[in-house]
């Protein structure tokens, strides 16, 4: 029977994570393997507690043993997943998939299951994520599109003209109403196969937190292994608790070193340049509607602004080592 080794990451949010164990013990019942939960450096007692329970509730040494890892270092989403991912099962062994849970979602019964058994029946398939709805029952988009120069500016431009037009490049896709292959999904609840992550490798660490999975399953799919959004697969997700992205006051640096690093680290520089220039674009066209219509933008104060001084950043610090070697190297007339 195929093994499937579970990984959550915990960041000070010990007791929401429990209730993710909780849950995921649950859904696990009938599949072989084992479950990680890593402490990403919380250093708010959250690994001590969670060891402290696993043992009290004697998950340590129940038919999914459980196990408390600490990362010693939060590098991130992708950093602290890849910790799980390299521990293996308990023996040491490798298993044959990897499902990342986010700390905040909760399977249910059977979910996990449903993931591997799509993945065994779809051999040619590297990655499998589930129907994600929230505490209010509502269907959660999670489905995406890979990111494009076309995709920034729709986004940004909010208009329905612009968005018919560049349809089939909107990122977020209406939730699926039935099984079906997407670019990538989202992390809260992800099954890779274990192979396709010894071919193309893990997380990428140099994303803190966001685009992490959208270039994992970009590699994947150039490596000929697609994603599968499961619908049969459902799992609650609270969302934002770990991150706080609900309660953004401005828009962190981390967001934007992650969205700068994918584009220039999948499609290159100019590539990168254009599609901020795009997303630019589109945002100043939405805000001279705003001040006809005398509404808010929606977005995180000084958003453009900020998006603008970091990517202009970003390409000083690209250039200013080749400038200063060409002075110290250019002769004196």
């Amino acid at each position: 029977m195929a093994s499937v080794l579970s990984i959550i990451l915990n960041w000070r949010s010990h007791l929401m994570t429990l209730r993710a164990v909780e849950a995921a013990l649950i859904a696990l019942d009938g599949v072989e393997g084992a479950l990680i939960v890593v402490d990403n450096d919380s250093k708010d007692g959250s690994f001590e507690a969670l060891s402290q329970t696993v043992v009290a509730r004697g998950w340590d040494i129940g038919p999914q043993r459980v196990r408390v890892l600490q990362s010693g270092h939060n590098g991130g989403f992708g950093a602290g997943n890849n910790v799980g991912i390299r521990a293996g099962l308990p023996d040491g062994s490798r298993p044959d998939y990897y499902y990342i849970l986010n700390s905040d979602a909760f399977p249910e019964a059977g979910a996990i299951k449903a993931l591997r058994d799509h993945l065994e029946r779809h051999p040619k398939t590297g990655f499998a994520g589930s129907f994600i709805y929230g505490e209010d029952l509502q269907p959660h988009r999670t489905a995406f599109r890979f990111p494009s120069v076309a995709s920034e500016f729709e986004a940004q431009i909010r208009f329905g003209p612009v968005s018919k037009a560049l349809r089939n490049s909107i990122v977020a896709q209406p939730v699926p109403e039935l099984t079906q292959q997407v670019d990538w999904l989202a992390g809260a609840s992800l099954m890779m196969r274990a192979k396709v992550i010894e071919t193309i490798g893990v997380f990428d660490e140099s994303f803190f937190l966001y685009f992490e999975e959208t270039d994992l399953c970009r590699r994947a799919a150039l490596a000929g292994w697609p994603t599968d959004y499961v619908l049969e697969s459902r799992v609650m997700h609270l969302g934002s608790v770990s991150t706080g992205m609900k309660e953004w006051r401005r828009i962190p640096s981390f967001w934007l070193d992650s969205r700068l690093h994918y584009f220039v680290k999948n499609h290159g520089r100019a590539y990168a340049f254009a599609a901020t220039w795009a997303h630019l674009a589109g945002g100043i066209l939405w805000r001279g509607r705003l001040l006809i219509q005398r509404k808010e933008p929606g977005d995180p104060p000084r958003y453009l602004r900020d998006l603008t001084v970091h990517h202009m950043g970003a390409a000083w610090r690209a250039v200013a080592p080749r400038r200063k070697f060409n002075r110290k190297t250019t002769p004196s007339a």
